[in-house]
Parts: C-alpha cells; structure tokens; sequence
C-alpha cells in the first residue's frame, strides 16, 4: 500500500488514494488525458500494488504501453450458480488435494468477498398461462436440483467470504445493478471504486454504473477468489460518441441491437469501450445497462459509461441509502470519474453513433449482431405468405414467446411498454396464438411489484405472460418441454419453428431443441410475434386481428407513447419497491462455523456433484504435445453453446444415455449446465451441440452437421462421445485446429474442461475470444494462432495428419507446429503463442489454475 498517497477525502470521514497526483508526479498534467478505465485501474494500482514496482505500472498506463502485464485486484466476485457452484466444488475438491497432501483444507477459501446468486437453474415447465407457474416451476428447479443446492447451502457455512442469494429472487447481473454494486466502496476507512470480475460474459451490465465489471470463466474467477492478482495488459480503450436522441418509439433493445451490429463490424473484439456525448444524456440508466449487457456480443470486454447525474437518479430511486448515493458523487467529482471532468480524455480511436438513425429491430436467425430492420422483413426474406390450415401452425410457426433475460427485465421503460401493449391488444380482444409458449421471468422481484403498481401484470397475464420465475430461463435455454401434442405436430411435419425472446443470445441449438432459430426482440415486440404466431409475419404491416367492431388491428395501433410510458414510470417505479425487495434478501447473515467439516461428503452416486479430477491420472501428467491427432477442425465463429451446450439434455444424447443408465428419469434430466458440477455427465456434452461442423465428417461431398467426430487412423465416423472414448482408451494425445472467434459466447468453464478431459492439449486457431482463451489457460491447454494470415486451408489440413508442437512457451513467441501427413509428407507452421502473460505462463505450467495454487499453497504452508 502506498501510504503517501492516502489523503481524506473532502466532505467525508473517509480516506481514498490520490491517483492524480500519483499519475501527475510521474507526467505533468497526464491525468485529465486518461481514459475513465484507465484512471479505475490507476488507482488500484496505486492503493495495492508493491510500492517498488509502482512508477512502472502506472507507466504503462500513462504512456499506453503494452509490453508489461500490470496486477489487478477486483473488489469482489460475482457468481450464478452453475460456474459459481462449479468453482466452489473445484475448490472443495482442491481442499481434499491439499489434505491428502499434509496441508490444512480449513485455509482454503475465497479472500475476496464473493457473491453467489442462484439463477440459471430453473426451468419454464409451466408456461406463463398457467395457475402458479411460478410456485410450480420452483418446486421442480427444488426436486431436480437437491444435490446441487445441497452443496451450495453447505458453502455458505464452510467457506468463509461467501454468501449466497436462495434460488427464486432474480438474475446475478439484474441485482448487481439493483443493489449488490455500490458504485464506491468504503472499507477500512478507505473509499475506492468498486470493481468486480463475474462468472458469466454480461457481467458488464454494470458497467452502465461506471463500474469496472469484466466477464470471466469460473477458473480465473477461482483465481481471483484465492487472492491471486489478475494480470492484464493495458486493453484498448475505444471511445464511443453517443449523438442525437432516440426517435419516437425506440427501445433501448432496438438501439443495442444496431449497436452490437455497428461495433461488431468496427472490430472492437477485446477493448474497452467508453460511451460519452450528448447522446447518453437522453438514455435512462436502464437504457444504458442494456446496451452494456451486450457487451460480448460485440465482442468488447467492457462497456463503460461514466458516472453523472443519471447514475446519482438511479441509485436514488433503486433505494440506496442517501449516504452512499452522496458518497458516489462526492468521490467521483472528487478523484475525476465524473463525466463533466473526462472532456479531454483521449482515446486510441474515437467512433461514433447517432442514436436518432435507430429504428425497429430484431435479430436474427441465430446470431445477436445480425440485425434486421422491421421494415425490411419482406426484403431480408424473414417474413412471407402465410398459408397454413385451420387449427395448424404455420410455416415459421413461433413456439416460444419469452419476456426473459436482465438484458430487457432490467429496464423499467422496456417493461413498462410491454405491459401497455399488452393491455392495448387484450383491450382489442387480440390473444396469443395457441401453439405459442409464453412466459414472463424478470430479474427482480422490483419488477412485479411496479407492475403490480401500474396495474400491468394482470394485462400481461392475459395475453399469456404470467410470471413463470426470477431467472435467466429462456434466454440461458431452460425454456422446458413443449405440450406433447405441439412438439409431435412439429416432429411429424418436420415444421420450421421459431422463438421469439428478449434475451441477448440466439444462437442455433440454445434456446430449445425444437425451435430451429431464434430472434431477438423488445419485450413489446416479443408480446406482438405472440399474437401473429409466426416469424413470416410483417410485423409493421400486417394485420395482427380485428377488433370488436371488425376494424383491422396493427401495431402502431398498439404501441404506446414514450410520454405514457414515462408518466407510467414517473407514478409507479418507486424506491421503496426496491428497498422491499433486497433489504430481507440481504439482511441475512450466515456465520461461517467450525462445527462445519472443512470437507464436502460427497453423495457417491450424484450426477450433479462429484469430486473432481484435476489432480488424478493423465490430468496430473505432463503435456509433451507429441503425435497429437485432431479431434475436430473447426470453422469461424465457434461458441462455447458448441463447445459444450447449456439447453435441456435429450434421451438419445451422450449425457442422457448416461443419466439413463444412472437411473434418473427422463422428465429429469434437466440441462447440461445444471450438471457441470459433475465432471462424468458433463464432460458428456463436449461438442454435443447438434448444430456443430466438424469438417473432418464429410459426406457426398459436404461437410455433415451433428456431433460427430471421424476416429484416426482408422478413419471411422462415430458421435463425439464414442470418439473421445476411443481416444480416452487409446490414451491417444488430441488436437484441435479452428478458425477465428474461436470460443465466443458464455464465459463456459467446461467449453475448456470438456475438452482437456478428452485429452486435448493443444488448440490452433485465427483467434480466440478472449475469456475462452484464459479458460483454456486456466485448464492447461496451450493456445497456439496461425500467423501471417494463415489458417486451416493455406496448409490443406483434412484432420488425418499427425501434429508436434515445438519451441519456448512465452507470451507472444512463435513456435513451430510439425504437421506429418498421412503420406509421411511434413510441414512446419509457424504459430503464436497466446500464453500472453507471465502469470498466464505460470498457471499453464502448472497444469492449471488449481494445481498453480495447490503447489503455491502448500510451499508457503508447510515450510511456515
């Protein structure tokens, strides 16, 4: 800590770290050109870092150097309950690795305050026009899920730094931003900006705070936990030029979703973004919080706006306490994070954005940044004639309807039009269709209880959209089973079906198994494809039904005002809503016990929770990347849904033949995610996306779709699971050669663990998403890039060829990838290494990022 630094600060009883003048010491006048991340990570350089090593880190950032890894320690650590648990039993596990080893598993546990919502277990079985579909959905996420939340609830007592938010109160990143961020922290007397790294990619939501909130894999976040400092380099730190205001009738959600197309094509993979202009002063906090939740469907690491007078309105009125609203402004005015004291802040590039250029959108078929106009659906081929008989679905038919995700939930104007629509078409007498499965799950209880206020709820009811949860559901793909006699209508007509949601991913296979694409939608618009019941539907101009009097309804005639939805939030969103909400939820303390045994009991026959692996057999043994064959090569744009998918696990899977086989009934089976705590089902779903590519399986000439793997030498075609096997049992090395973007999508633990277990030890690909990447670090694969604009095609791979790898693993070298062809022919290929920091370095010599702290552990405690 670097004491003379420490200042009070003014009109306070605190202290903070004086980074402008620690900054201006070192370069006159330098901080009031910093960026605003660049002045965060300042000052937690200056409050933590080795005083010897300070000049030369805080260097880095003023003169934006690259060539030096710099230390990070977030605040805190945000989890939801899949990666979240998923850490906790690795850590419960490396408890038992460090006992077997002579060291005490009682001194295991998080050193930085960590925050585990449950959020991503239930699942939609009961729909939105159901009684109780909330009370009865909950019951089953309960029964399903015993194992599971048996282990969570024994960690809130037997790791210290831990607390836990009981299933059926939200979504992480919803209440991270209704109440769990402070925006500044106090502790020990000292006021600095809260910062937190969180177990999933739209852990930026924040970030519409002014919060410095980075998305990550559950191994880096274990990492964070245990202490470790987060190494980076200093990003690059775009500015975005907000202008114009949004024009009448323009959500938040169309406005993001032309931004997450715009940013996406201005190449802004791994940057930080920070919005500013005229143009931010006409979008609500909420506004701001959904374009930051897009944040890794454009590609950017974060998603920043600076803290003004809109974040001091929305503090107030989410029911912080007056003492920490006036602690955020003081600080920020005071040490230069507030936006009138960022006018000179220069950045890499500046790019810009006119907010009044938005109109209606959605996106898809299966990507978030493919954007499509609403006025172009006939043009862009999504909408066409509907010719379908009475009582039948139609061509392009919509199954799922679902007002889902923080993303929208989080924003009370997106909700507030929702609900107005809904009640301007059920005062029509306009309904849902009947093959339409709706549900409304927002991600706070604030939600209902504002539009209960405004009367709305029993609006959305009527159109179908009662509350099914307070959870991620549809968005995280627990949209649960159809009506069977739905599901065997689309199976015997082989019908192209759609969901329509108001979530940020779509990607082919994720929202439900029978729903071949999927768009995304404002939750308004998401209630209209509701009552059109098909996506070949014009929504702008095409009749939705006819009134009481036989007058032909449209959408403009729905859509409400922006000044009815604004008098509407003015009367019924109040602050003590919120107060309500999260005051109970978060008034609970659980003491941490000695009476706890510092060591899980395992349920031996569990297929959610089971000890792991990492530190037994092959996985202990060293990587010598030698005769490695390839298990897959793969195109561009390969997600972590492919790599290792999320959605409900079916009958004739690899996991479902195995949870079969474990005794578990089939109305049970619940989704990949919720099992990842227990590696023998999960490691079953690794490329078990149905949608997948693998271009070694070809077939009359064209490359087959399905989870399919081709087994060398032999050449024979077989699932994925079978093949790992067969390579397992061989212990046959694997490789994995890519495309670009390889791994974007859900920060997915198991997208590297699945693979590692296989046997994987290398991946070659154009480019890596960046958290995929740390994870792959984080389980001991190494990451290798093609260079000089190379890739799979200039060197002919067809996935027979045997692979070496060869060389200095350091951030940046190139090594030498020895490719031997079937016919004894060899090639060397020139590849990157993307170990890109000393401690990325570390941990992949280690084996991992729990070996790395097993190792480090017990050398400083048994030598003590």
């Amino acid at each position: 800590m670097n004491t003379e630094y420490r200042k009070p600060l003014p009109g306070s009883d605190l202290d903070f770290f004086d980074t402008r003048a620690a900054v201006n010491a070192i370069k006159p006048d330098a901080y009031d050109k910093l960026p605003y991340c660049s002045r965060v990570y300042a000052e937690n350089l200056v409050r933590r870092c080795d005083p010897k090593k300070l000049q030369s880190a805080l260097t880095q950032i003023i003169e934006r150097k690259r060539d030096m890894d710099f230390p990070w320690y977030p605040a805190r650590v945000v989890c939801h309950d899949i990666l979240g648990q998923t850490a906790l039993v690795d850590l419960a596990g490396l408890r038992d690795a460090i006992s077997e080893q002579g060291g005490d598993p009682s001194k295991v546990n998080p050193v930085v305050p960590t925050q585990l919502i449950v959020d991503h277990s239930l699942a939609v079985e009961h729909a939105g026009f159901e009684k109780d579909a909330f009370e009865k959905n909950r019951a089953i996420e309960d029964r399903r899920n015993d194992d599971r939340f048996h282990f969570i609830n024994w960690t809130k007592t037997a790791f210290k730094n831990v607390d836990v938010i009981q299933p059926g109160n939200g979504i992480m990143h919803q209440i991270n931003l209704e109440r769990m961020s402070p925006v500044v922290q106090a502790r020990d007397g000292v006021a600095f900006p809260d910062t937190l790294v969180g177990t999933d990619s739209h852990t930026p939501h924040v970030d519409a705070l002014g919060v410095i909130a980075i998305g990550v894999g559950g191994l880096e976040a274990e990492s964070v936990m245990l202490g470790r400092a987060s190494y980076m380099r200093l990003p690059d730190i775009i500015g975005v030029e907000l202008t114009g205001k949004p024009a009448e009738g323009i959500t938040a959600t169309d406005i993001v979703l032309a931004l997450t197309e715009y940013l996406r094509a201005q190449k802004v993979v791994s940057s930080y973004l920070e919005f500013f202009g005229q143009g931010t002063k006409h979008l609500t906090l909420g506004d701001r919080a959904t374009i930051s939740n897009m944040t890794p469907e454009y590609g950017a690491t974060a998603a920043m706006f600076y803290i003004d007078q809109q974040t001091i309105d929305y503090l107030t009125l989410t029911g912080r306490d007056d003492a920490q609203v006036k602690l955020v402004a003081n600080y920020a005015k005071q040490t230069g994070l507030w936006a009138d004291s960022l006018n000179n802040a220069e950045y890499e590039r500046v790019l810009s954005f006119d907010l009044s250029s938005v109109g209606r959108n959605i996106a898809g078929p299966s990507n978030p940044h493919s954007r499509v106009p609403t006025s172009e659906l006939a043009v862009r081929g999504i909408s066409g004639v509907v010719e379908n008989e009475d009582g039948k679905m139609p061509d392009g038919a919509v199954i799922i309807a679902a007002i889902t995700s923080c993303t929208n939930t989080s924003n009370p104007r997106n909700m507030i039009a929702a609900g107005l629509l809904a009640r301007n078409a059920a005062a029509k007498g306009l309904q849902r269709k009947p093959w339409v499965k709706t549900s409304l799950a927002p991600g706070s209880k604030a939600v209902q209880m504002y539009l209960e206020e405004s009367r709305l709820l029993p609006e959305l009811e009527a159109l179908g959209f009662g509350i099914v949860g307070f959870a991620c559901t549809t968005c995280n793909g627990m949209s649960g089973a159809l009506d069977p006699v739905i599901q065997k209508e689309l199976i015997d007509r082989d019908l192209y079906a759609t969901a329509v949601l108001s979530g940020n991913r779509n990607f082919d296979g994720r929202i439900h198994p029978y729903a071949k694409q999927a768009f995304l939608a404002s939750p308004p618009l998401v209630i209209a494809y509701a009552i059109a019941g098909t996506i070949r539907f014009d929504i702008e101009k095409d009749i939705l039904g006819y009134d009481q009097q036989g007058q032909a309804v449209l959408l403009k005639d729905l859509w409400p005002s922006d000044a009815e939805i604004d008098a509407v939030i003015k009367t019924s969103v109040k602050p003590e809503q919120f107060r309500k909400v999260y005051q109970p939820m978060f008034d609970i303390k659980v003491e941490y016990g000695n009476h706890i045994d510092p060591q899980y009991d395992w349920r031996p026959n569990s297929t959610y929770i089971r000890r792991p692996p990492y530190w037994e057999g092959a996985l202990a043994g060293e990587r010598l990347m030698k005769g490695m064959r390839p298990l897959a090569v793969l195109g561009d744009n390969i997600t972590t849904d492919h790599l290792s998918p999320s959605n409900a696990i079916m009958l004739d899977s690899a996991a479902g033949a195995y949870l079969d086989k474990m005794g578990l009934p089939e109305a049970d089976f619940n989704s990949y995610a919720t099992h990842r705590g227990d590696h023998l089902t999960a490691q079953r779903a690794t490329f078990a996306n149905p949608k997948l590519f693998n271009e070694m399986v070809v077939e009359h000439g064209k490359v087959k779709q399905g989870s399919l793997a081709r087994v060398e030498p032999e050449g024979d075609v077989k699932r994925m699971w079978e093949a790992i096997e067969t390579y397992m049992q061989r212990n046959q090395p694997l490789i994995i050669i890519a495309g670009a973007d390889y791994g974007q999508g859900s920060s997915r633990d198991w997208a590297a663990k699945g693979v590692r277990l296989a046997g994987v030890e290398v991946i070659v690909a154009e480019g890596f998403e960046r958290i995929h990447r740390t994870n792959l670090v984080g389980m001991g694969v190494l990451p290798l890039e093609f260079v000089e604009g190379n890739n799979r095609h200039s060197y002919g791979i067809d996935g027979s060829e045997i692979y070496d790898v060869e060389g200095t693993r350091q951030p940046g070298s190139i090594m030498n990838l020895r490719i031997t062809r079937s016919n004894g022919e060899q090639l060397s290929v020139p590849v990157k290494c993307r170990l890109d920091t000393a401690e990325e370095v570390s941990i992949y010599e280690a084996g991992g990022v729990l070996q790395r702290f097993a190792k480090d552990f017990l050398e400083s405690t048994l030598s003590a």
